[in-house]
């Protein structure tokens, strides 16, 4: 039998980590009802290279709920995992796109496979620990708006940009109105065997494996010429469009030439595999953009703007730790849309994740075509 849920009882999704420590510390000293779950979604199974310290998390996450005196268990979400980040992983590579598993796993297994986990034994709504704000809409009484977090070099709105209204109903953000030193300050005073950790910078749950050795080990090689954008000179080979995104400097495998200046990805010729390069600067061909067009628009917003609206001026986030920038934004349909920024944007790639904002609050998110 499903369970009904109670309407102030909350799961917190401990990752080990500290900001998840701190969220579920300060829910409880709030006394919010709270249970605390692992999410088990890779084992590094396939003993792919690099760390995947997922014992070392469940341990951590453990001896955290031990320490706040409140239930915890570990809910293995690993077949739901591969079926929806894994294979949108995977698939967008091996179609020379360049994917944000970490957007899609907020989107599909937190907020989604867990959220419904969540709801089926009781709880009400999902806590994490993400430097991002939950505000009410003061004319729309049950829904709320997504907020910035509070510390600016710590903000991760930006992987949140594809949540539904519906989702964030049931999110919970405890930490986002810190900083990330006033957050450690908190987990050293309650003693918190976390609150040294180091932060994670690997795939989305899956530890610090490199994107390389993972796309090595589940991409097969599909090698091709490297050629230069502007007179089609071949310069070399490449093992596979895949490890390859637009704006990429680093590790495409070929010189730079005497002058001293460097070799910049600027595109990816379907035909014949071909690698395009050029030398980095405003002159290089494809690299910098003022028009893009956007498709699978989630917003969480619940008033969207409309193909009647006519262009609005918003800003965008083009990447993580970029700052905001100005745009203006044409609704073509309620997935889709078509953003001019005011000023030529640097390397952007098809299928990275574009975040639309109106000033500090999150509006939606969609994918570069």
């Amino acid at each position: 039998m499903t369970a009904v849920p109670n309407p102030a009882k909350i799961l917190v999704a401990l990752s080990g980590g500290v900001d998840s420590s701190v969220a579920a510390l300060r829910l409880r000293d709030a006394g919010v009802p709270i249970e605390a779950a692992y999410m088990k979604n890779w084992i590094n199974e396939d003993n792919i290279l690099g760390d995947c310290p997922w014992e070392q998390d469940i341990t951590d996450a453990r001896r955290v709920a031990d320490q706040l005196d409140i239930p915890f268990r570990v809910v293995n979400l690993m077949e739901e995992y591969r079926e929806k980040v894994v294979a949108y992983l995977l698939d967008e590579y091996t179609r020379g796109l360049t994917p944000n598993p970490d957007v899609m796993c907020n989107r599909e297994i937190k907020f989604g496979v867990l959220r419904q986990w969540a709801r089926e034994h009781g709880f009400a709504a999902i806590a994490t620990g993400h430097y991002a704000r939950r505000a009410p809409l003061p004319d729309r009484p049950g829904d709320f708006a997504l907020l910035e977090g509070a510390d600016p070099n710590k903000d991760q709105s930006y992987f949140l940009a594809m949540l539904s209204q519906d989702q964030l109903r049931d999110a919970r953000f405890p930490v986002g109105d810190l900083l990330k030193p006033d957050l450690r300050a908190l987990a050293r005073r309650a003693g918190l065997s976390t609150a040294e950790k180091k932060d994670s910078q690997g795939i989305c749950f899956i530890g610090q494996v490199k994107m390389a050795d993972f796309l090595r080990a589940y991409v097969p090689d599909a090698p091709g010429p490297i050629v230069r954008a502007d007179d089609d000179r071949m310069l070399g080979e490449h093992r596979g469009l895949h490890f390859f995104t637009l704006g990429q400097r680093k590790g495409i495998g070929i010189p730079s030439n005497t002058d001293g200046k460097a070799y910049v990805v600027v595109g990816k010729r379907a035909a014949d595999r071909a690698l395009l390069v050029a030398f980095d600067g405003a002159a290089a061909p494809g690299l910098f953009t003022r028009e893009v067009e956007i498709r699978g628009l989630r917003w969480n917003t619940p008033t969207p703007p409309n193909p009647a609206d006519g262009p609005r001026e918003f800003e965008g986030r083009v990447r993580y730790r970029d700052a905001r920038v100005r745009l203006s934004f044409t609704s073509t349909g309620p997935d889709s849309g078509r953003v001019v920024f005011a000023e030529p944007q640097r390397g952007l790639a098809a299928g990275q994740i574009f975040a639309l904002y109106d000033g500090p609050r999150l509006l939606g998110g969609g994918v570069y075509v």
